[in-house]
């Protein structure tokens, strides 16, 4: 009767899991109110990582993205998104080589996507950002690394057979 049992939950949390990982995955985020995107060559070399120069502060910033970066318009923003806050020095492996940094954070999918905005706050004379005569207080970098959901069904459906061949090994002992 036990054994029913479990493996009826095993199977519902399968088919739960399965649905989430079908989930469309969200669109690249649109840029916030009032930035300017950069047209520099390193920034415009992928489809999948923009820059903006923007007036924002960080809290505006990061709150932008996480109400823009949902796994389904029905889903509470908090229930299925992790929020992981990166120390400036990863930029140059997680965003671009040679990316200048004051902070990054990272919103994730758990299994599905992940999206990393990066904010440069210049501190310099030399650094100060003035575009078109309009002085920009710092410029963000959000890099998104999206994933197919045939991909992400195929590790699911390894994974699951994985844990049911270790517990026919482990009933074995």
């Amino acid at each position: 009767m036990l054994s029913r049992l479990f493996r009826f939950l095993g199977l519902v949390v399968l088919l739960f899991t399965a649905v989430y990982l079908l989930l469309p995955s969200p669109d690249f985020p649109s840029p916030p109110e009032g930035s300017l995107q950069s047209q520099e060559p390193a920034d415009t070399e992928s489809v999948y990582r923009r820059s903006y120069f923007t007036n924002l502060s960080r809290q505006d910033i990061t709150a932008y993205y996480a109400g823009k970066f949902k796994v389904s318009p029905g889903v509470p923003i908090s229930l299925l998104q992790f929020r992981l806050n990166r120390p400036p020095e990863e930029a140059a492996t997680l965003i671009r080589d040679q990316t200048r940094s004051s902070w990054l954070e990272e919103y994730n999918h758990p299994g599905r996507e992940y999206i990393y905005i990066n904010g440069f706050y210049p501190t310099k004379p030399t650094e100060q950002i003035n575009i078109n005569n309009v002085h920009y207080e710092n410029k963000i970098t959000v890099r998104m690394v999206p994933s197919h959901p045939v991909t992400r069904v195929t590790v699911l459906s390894l994974c699951a057979v994985c844990i049911v061949l270790l517990i026919k090994e482990y009933a074995k002992i």
